[in-house]
């Protein structure tokens, strides 16, 4: 008995020190259990192996969880699918698959407030986490608070580092608030760092045409939305029909100032263009060499060059300088 007691001692002992909580609670109930099955000592130890890694397993996922700041636990289970919009209830069973984090695509969500954005995007995370994933929950509002505080403190760095290392980052309520040009900065460039490596996925009330409301920059806005495409998945529309129609919309806006601009010159200076192309005969060789002069049937003549006829008038032209 005092040798049994000893090796229970030692049992205890270094199975804390390996930090093996099922090899301490249980392996006198599995010896037990393989001694009534007359099972080999190799199919013993299987077992006691087989119970430390699930166990492991559990605690991970339920560290994960922890981690990733959920404000609550909303499964995909409990979504009244028959209350969302159509466009979210064809696209979630394929979003259910998780095949966005592997390969590292954005998936936006908008819509209106109570449309079930947030409870999709947190049914989503708690889903990657059960399957091993690491998630980050965040308000872009939190996260802007945290990224500034980084700055001040010249820590910003082992943030965007931190920032890479989660599969999959959801920043919820976007577009609730708008930023000054050091937050959109700031938020632009924490984004970027995982385009085309890791999955973000960001819930909004604002389709992508009133994101520079926001940001207050419709370049920055122009780059952040490129930087989510072209493997975005959104319910707002195509990207490629959203670029067609910026794309109009500047030609149109462009064509209809170079027509007032052209139509402005053509009323204010219709003597001055006449003037530019009448010719003008230049009195000697050395002027007219001088003057850009042009020879037109065989007469030398002055066409103003690049310095312009102010008058045509007299046996001489008159230049301005």
């Amino acid at each position: 008995m005092k040798i049994q007691n000893e090796l229970k001692d030692q049992i205890i002992h270094y199975s804390k020190e390996l930090r093996l909580p099922v090899f301490r609670n249980e392996y006198e109930d599995i010896a037990q259990e393989s001694a009534k099955e007359h099972a080999q000592y190799e199919e013993f130890l299987l077992k006691l192996m087989e119970r430390e890694y699930e166990e492991r397993l559990e605690n991970r996922k339920k560290e994960l969880i922890r981690q990733a700041g959920f404000p609550s636990r909303m499964h995909l289970h409990d979504l009244k699918r028959e209350l969302l919009p159509p466009d979210a209830v064809s696209k979630l069973p394929v979003l259910e698959r998780l095949d966005f984090i592997k390969s590292g695509q954005n998936i936006v969500l908008a819509g209106n407030p109570g449309t079930g954005k947030t409870h999709i995007a947190v049914g989503l995370g708690l889903k990657a986490c059960l399957q091993g994933y690491k998630v980050l929950f965040t308000s872009v509002h939190r996260l802007l608070t945290q990224l500034r505080e980084s700055h001040s403190s010249r820590t910003l760095r082992q943030s965007e580092l931190r920032f890479e290392k989660y599969d999959l980052v959801i920043c919820d309520e976007f577009g609730y608030i708008s930023f000054d040009k050091e937050g959109s900065e700031l938020l632009f460039n924490h984004l970027s760092l995982r385009t085309g490596n890791k999955s973000t996925i960001i819930t909004t009330n604002l389709n992508f045409d009133r994101w520079s409301e926001i940001f207050g920059d419709p370049v920055l806005t122009a780059a952040l939305v490129d930087r989510m495409d072209p493997q975005c998945r959104d319910s707002g529309g195509d990207t490629g029909r959203r670029e067609e129609r910026y794309a109009g919309r500047r030609e149109e806006r462009y064509a209809g100032r170079r027509e007032e601009r052209y139509a402005g010159r053509r009323e204010e200076g219709p003597g001055r263009w006449r003037a530019r192309q009448s010719p003008i005969r230049c009195p000697e060789p050395e002027a007219a060499r001088r003057c850009n002069c042009s020879h037109r049937g065989g007469d030398r003549t002055f066409d103003g060059g690049d310095r312009g006829v102010v008058s045509a008038g007299g046996s001489e032209p008159r230049l301005r300088s």
